[in-house]
């Protein structure tokens, strides 16, 4: 997950197609890949980390930051991943439910601590 964001600070479109499962078909979609790489991606917070069935597969719950003309926005995910061949692979995720409406002055879902209306809700 850690190389996986890595790569989209540094812009490295191969590096996120060729980490994803091959069932995935991701050189199909390097265009929309290469555009969320392209985004300004601030810091990632791993929420959890645990195994699945077996150990080869693994899921990871993570929280995303990234800037879009002048905006802070949070990508929240709880991924799944497989290892095959001595590599894991990002197969696909879950987006949580979505939370009740914030009020702008109420804290923020994404823990940071800060208000709502100056993180996420920006």
């Amino acid at each position: 997950m850690r190389a996986r964001f890595s790569a989209h600070i540094l812009k490295n479109t191969d590096f996120v197609v060729n980490t994803y499962h091959p069932s995935c078909h991701a050189e199909e979609d390097r265009e929309a890949i290469q555009e969320s790489v392209q985004s300004d991606w601030l810091r990632l917070e791993v929420i959890s980390a645990e195994m699945g069935r077996g150990n080869d597969e693994g899921f990871v719950h993570f929280r995303a930051f990234l800037a879009q003309q002048g905006q802070e926005y949070c990508l929240e995910e709880r991924s799944r991943f497989l290892h095959e061949d001595g590599h894991w692979y990002y197969i696909d995720g879950e987006f949580p439910e979505a939370l009740p409406k914030q009020g702008r002055n109420d804290p923020c879902a994404c823990g940071s601590g800060k208000k709502f209306k100056k993180c996420c809700g920006k």
